[in-house]
């Protein structure tokens, strides 16, 4: 058994740095996880010391795999429901105080970012995307909705895109995710610790993520863009099916 904690909280300079520490399991979020996070931004929030909250990772592979889903199948398996519910119900009251934030909440995603690390990083002031940064709602693949904020944050991308991405599960990399608006900022993943010291030291959030920017690059998505525009507009599930296999019998 790791004696490591599964999240560190630090604060470092003028930031509250949150490390998620779990490589093992890709990151995934735990139910002790959730309350310490809550724990740290209530705090910081009203912290004059603190002037910005970073979210970040150990591991490099990935930043967050999603929630815990094998730790809610076990409790409600085992009978302990409740268990599982107030887990989800502190990961969504997670998602929508960061959402609502007071302070610049800057998410450092490097790698694999699907369902719960969704809701920890996409909903913050700043999503500042590594190159390795993969995105996804998996948890579509057995029967679940987007959950951590998805159905807000979905439909509210282009082309109607979200709807797309919600009802495939369909992972996209990084020059996808800034054409969506689902990132703010690309940055080369070897700056990523310059850009975390520029926060730790106090500098201007959007001037010195903007010294870091990368070029953009083409967005495989867009290529494919009428199409899912014509075939996801549709009012339900049926007929969105239905455009897909009139698109394939064309």
């Amino acid at each position: 058994m790791s004696t490591e904690p599964e999240v560190i909280i630090e604060q470092q300079g003028v930031a509250g740095v949150i490390t998620l520490n779990r490589p093992q399991a890709l990151n995934a979020l735990t139910h002790g996880m959730l309350r310490d996070i809550q724990t740290a931004l209530t705090r910081w929030e009203n912290d004059p010391a603190v002037k910005c909250v970073v979210m970040k990772a150990a591991g490099g592979r990935a930043f967050c795999a999603g929630g815990d889903i094998r730790a809610i199948h076990d409790l409600g398996k085992a009978g302990h429901k409740a268990e599982a519910l107030s887990l989800f119900r502190d990961e969504y009251r997670l998602n929508r105080h960061i959402k609502r934030y007071k302070k610049p909440y800057i998410s450092l995603i490097d790698g694999i970012v699907m369902g719960g690390g969704v809701g920890v990083s996409l909903h913050g002031s700043h999503v500042i995307a590594g190159d390795r940064y993969s995105f996804a709602m998996p948890e579509v693949g057995i029967g679940f909705f987007p959950d951590v904020g998805g159905t807000y944050a979905l439909p509210r991308l282009p082309f109607h895109s979200g709807h797309y991405l919600a009802l495939t599960g369909q992972r996209i990399g990084r020059p996808d995710a800034v054409a969506l608006g689902l990132v703010t900022r690309a940055v080369a993943s070897t700056d990523l610790g310059a850009i975390e010291a520029g926060l730790v030291a106090g500098e201007p959030v959007d001037l010195l993520v903007a010294r870091f920017t990368a070029a953009k690059t083409d967005a495989p998505l867009l290529a494919h863009r009428a199409l899912i525009d014509r075939c996801f507009a549709q009012p339900s599930v049926i007929d969105i099916l239905a455009a897909l296999d009139a698109e394939t019998h064309c």
